[in-house]
């Protein structure tokens, strides 16, 4: 027996609580594992409030991130003591997930942890840390380099902002931090911001080419934010897009992209193929400094990770939740 968080959707409503649950509930897959912690993700916390029908089958273990030690393993690349961390891949939306003390997965689903990590540090980085990370990838395969520009960071205080910001700081970038939270300025300029600014100057609809003054952007926001930081990308820049906590619309027009040359690029995580999800977690174990991971996050037991989702959903946390799985 192992504890999990179970959620149940039937006719009696919605629950969702730590139960005690046997192996051999846990669903097919080739690797069996033992998290050792996991995180609430904004996806995490839409399921586990049902604010948004991320299940989609029921009853589900939800925990997108997981990482810790493989116990069984049927597949080649993965052999018992081996330590993994696992990012997405619809685990917690169609195959149960990470928070809980087993979980069965595909091995092809797992990346090996890096050494330099350990499986708490892993989740302090978690899916949204890891997004970060494929956000600068994105901008360097777009020419991205030190001394190019300012490079503007919106949801900066949420997980992607908060790793973004850091990482970018690191390999030399001067960041402009856009956040709602201005009274978190002093932690956005410890992970590396030069400039925070308000949330309010990109929230709003604006005109469809301002003034140029990004050299490249990070947007976990979408809306009327990835709109406005288009128009104010400069000629030739690169926004890479990965998210949408203000809204799944883009009122913008195509001025961005035929007259100042703009790239709007793309960022999926949940799918992302096994060797960019390597290169990533590589690229983290060498450009993030782990120091900088414990001003971000807040850790949790599983019984408070319902708590904690309720938290997130009501915009009172910043950075990242880690939960203990005991």
């Amino acid at each position: 027996m192992f504890k999990a968080l179970l959620l149940e959707k039937d006719d009696a409503g919605f629950r969702a609580g730590v139960t005690l649950l046997d192996e051999a509930r846990l669903p097919e897959g080739d690797v069996l594992v033992q998290p050792a912690c996991s995180t609430i993700n904004f996806k995490d916390a839409l399921a586990l409030t049902n604010r948004s029908p991320v299940v989609r089958v029921w009853p589900m273990v939800p925990g997108i991130d997981g990482a810790g030690t493989v116990l069984e393993s049927r597949h080649p690349d993965w052999k018992p003591g081996e330590r993994f961390v696992h990012n997405g891949w619809g685990v917690g939306e169609t195959h149960w997930g990470c928070l809980a003390q087993r979980a069965r997965l595909e091995g092809e689903w797992l990346v090996k942890l890096p050494q330099v990590f350990t499986p708490r540090q892993a989740m302090a980085i978690g899916t949204a840390g890891y997004t970060a990370m494929l956000c600068v990838l994105a901008l360097e395969r777009h020419g991205l380099r030190p001394g190019a520009g300012e490079v503007l960071v919106t949801g900066a205080s949420g997980g992607v902002g908060s790793v973004a910001i850091a990482l970018l700081a690191r390999l030399g970038h001067r960041v402009v931090a856009a956040s709602g939270k201005l009274h978190e300025a002093d932690y956005l300029t410890h992970l590396g911001a030069a400039q925070v600014i308000a949330r309010a100057e990109l929230a709003v609809p604006g005109k469809p080419l301002q003034k140029e003054r990004w050299a490249a952007v990070v947007d976990a926001v979408g809306s009327h934010t990835l709109a406005n930081a288009l128009a104010q990308t400069r000629y030739g820049g690169v926004v890479a897009a990965c998210g949408l906590a203000q809204g799944h619309d883009l009122p913008t027009t195509v001025m961005p992209f035929i007259l100042r040359g703009v790239t709007l690029a793309g960022v999926d995580s949940v799918m992302a193929p096994r060797a960019l999800r390597e290169q990533a977690w590589a690229r983290l174990a060498r450009d993030l400094d782990p120091a900088l991971l414990e001003t971000m996050v807040r850790e949790v037991p599983l019984e408070g990770a319902i708590d904690a989702a309720q938290r997130l959903m009501a915009g009172q946390v910043r950075g990242r939740i880690v939960v203990d799985l005991g």
